[in-house]
């Protein structure tokens, strides 16, 4: 695979400004630093291993054929948890699958059938490329069986086939749109995950978006956020304001609204012996975000002590949920 040497998009893996993002407790400047509180676990995402079949010039979590720092989920991580939510009784109605690639995942079919038969509306995030299409007749049937619950949300970093490729590499398009066609054949919910320029108008986006849809038979609505989910840039030399506790009224902006306030993910670590619950899907490395083994213990406030919080969240207003 055949890589660009730059990307067309913003990269946002870049350290935080010295002295910022350090003290979860107050920002640089001494002020009270603003914490989300869990106010209901809408959402459940399970990180199926960071391993992935080809590695994007975007992707936050450095996902790539190599990189193993998350492993591999098994089924019966997911079983426990899911075993919690419905002994607690959490009012939990989405279960999300992300990556690296979760059709890499040996156990990501049974994965998904134990979160669709418990009841769950499923979101899956894939680059529907041949790990996904591989399973052939047995993911259909799966997903045929569900297919009201099941979403794949599949990513197209661009409305032009040339941007995609340079986040992707070269025939990353064609290989997607292969696997949408395959999706749209066998009647399967389809979503995409799409990215704009920094200068590029999100109404434009959406424009360009919809009429790529049209033109590939791709019944997508373009202007409804959770069909098309298009996500903010984030710049690693950008000048990322810490939020305090006063920016929400600053801002007028929600705790409740931040990812945080509705959502977890469970990721297992190179050589852990048990899955954990971080706070968040954008910063699984950081050990700040690290909650507990259970979602018990993870049923804390938040510190946004880190860039991708203003950046994506608090700023750039987005969520990986489909809600």
């Amino acid at each position: 695979m055949t890589r660009t040497a730059t990307s067309p998009f913003a990269t946002h893996r870049g350290a935080a400004p010295p002295g910022r993002f350090v003290d979860p407790a107050v920002t640089a400047d001494g002020s009270v630093r603003a914490t989300v509180p869990l106010t209901t676990l809408e959402t459940l995402w399970f990180n199926t291993g960071t391993l992935c079949n080809i590695a994007c010039a975007n992707c936050y979590i450095e996902s790539s054929p190599t990189n193993d720092a998350l492993t591999y989920l098994r089924a019966d991580d997911v079983a426990r948890y899911l075993g919690e939510i419905a002994r607690t009784g959490l009012a939990t109605r989405e279960i999300g699958f992300t990556g690296g690639e979760p059709f890499m995942n040996p156990d990501i079919l049974a994965m998904l059938e134990q979160a669709l038969a418990a009841g769950f509306q499923v979101l899956v995030l894939t680059n529907a490329m041949r790990p996904m299409t591989r399973w052939g007749q047995r993911l259909a049937d799966l997903a045929g069986a569900y297919r009201h619950q099941l979403t794949f949300r599949v990513s197209l970093d661009h409305h032009t086939q040339a941007l995609h490729d340079a986040e992707r590499g070269q025939g990353s398009w064609d290989r997607a749109w292969e696997g949408l066609d395959w999706l749209r054949a066998q009647g399967l919910r389809i979503a995409i995950a799409g990215r704009r320029l920094i200068d590029e108008p999100e109404p434009a986006a959406r424009s360009a978006y919809g009429a790529l849809f049209a033109a590939r038979g791709l019944k997508v609505a373009a202007y409804n956020p959770g069909a098309l989910v298009m996500f903010p840039e984030m710049e690693a030399d950008a000048e990322v304001p810490e939020i305090t506790e006063a920016c929400w009224g600053i801002l007028n902006r929600n705790p409740g609204e931040m990812m945080c306030a509705t959502s977890r993910m469970v990721v297992r670590r190179k050589g852990a012996a048990q899955a954990t619950v971080v706070a968040c899907t954008l910063t699984p490395y950081d050990p700040q975000f690290e909650l507990g083994e259970t979602l018990d213990q993870a049923a804390v406030s938040v510190p946004l002590n880190h860039p991708f919080c203003a950046q994506f969240c608090v700023l750039g207003g987005a969520s990986c949920s489909a809600g």
